[in-house]
This record gives structure tokens, sequence and C-alpha cells, in this order.
């Protein structure tokens, strides 16, 4: 499976709330951005956490749209990002950049980058 592939299939994982098919593909000691309460998490158990607090408040879905690698070896993915209440309400619906690191074929970390 090609890199694009691995993303596709991890977003739409995350889409579908299946926390453990994304775990699947971090390293043990990933280190996660917080996007939504601020600050970072590191490891499995701590992203799962995060995203359990998030989706009992928020309802997001990150559809990737481009891929680029960059200099330094990471990987770029600009995704359509919306960002919704429990009942339905737009909170916010734009482009945002993901920046991942992989090692040993895993996610090591990852950064937001707002365009």
């Amino acid at each position: 499976m090609n890199i694009e592939d691995l993303f596709i299939k991890t977003y739409a994982a995350f889409n579908a709330r299946d926390i453990e098919a994304v775990v699947a593909v971090m390293h043990p000691e990933v280190d996660w951005p917080n996007g939504w309460e601020g600050g970072r998490v590191v490891g499995h158990d701590e992203v799962r956490k995060y995203w359990t607090r998030q989706w009992q408040v928020i309802d997001p879905t990150v559809t990737p749209e481009r891929f680029v690698k960059e200099e330094d070896g990471r990987i770029a993915v600009q995704v359509h990002q919306v960002v919704r209440e429990l009942n339905g309400n737009i909170i916010l619906d734009g482009m945002v950049e993901h920046v991942y690191r992989i090692e040993d074929g895993l996610i090591k970390s990852m950064e937001i980058r707002v365009r």
C-alpha cells in the first residue's frame, strides 16, 4: 500500500470513528496535536482519550485532498475539515494541512497548519 492509500484509509477510519483502525497505524509513542483543547497528547491511550472526549462534544470530518512530500521527508496532507456541533450546526468548514512524520511505517507525529 502506498502512503496516499494509507492516509485515505486512515482518514476514512477516523471519520467512521474507528479509533482502533487509526491507532493501528500510529507509533506506540505517537506525538499528536490536541487541536480542540490545545497542547499535545502522546501515545495510543492518550489519543484514544482525546478523541473520545472530542466526539462527545463535536463531530469533525476530515477529507484528504492533496499529498505533498516535504524536503525533510514529512508528508503534508491538505484536508477539507468540517466540524459540526452534535446537533449538526457547522462550526468550521475549511482547509487545513496535517503534516506527518512517518517512522518504521507508522505515524510518529502530526502537526496542524492552518492556511
